[in-house]
């Protein structure tokens, strides 16, 4: 009967370990300046918050290359017409 207690307590010993092992840290209780904590955990997004700046930046520049390039068209093509216009009218 002992050794079954006992064989009880170990396996939820177990069990419970893992559980326990996940728990986030501890808040801190108090203020501690950027410059005082390690490089690490002053900015730990930096690289993230870089290239989705970077990619946003890149999306708008070739948004506006191809605005550029469509506008370019568009004024082809009116000079073209007017073109035709001044010469069928003569």
């Amino acid at each position: 009967m002992m050794r079954r207690l006992l064989l009880v307590v170990w396996l939820l010993a177990g069990v419970a370990a893992p559980v326990l092992a996940f728990q986030p840290p501890a808040a801190q209780s108090e203020y501690v300046p950027v410059k005082d904590l390690p490089p690490v955990d002053q900015l730990p997004a930096a690289p993230l918050l870089v290239a989705a700046y970077s990619f946003i930046w890149l999306a708008a520049m070739f948004y506006l290359w191809t605005i550029w390039r469509r506008l370019g068209k568009v004024e082809a093509e009116m000079r073209a017409l007017e073109q035709r216009r001044t010469h069928s009218s003569r």
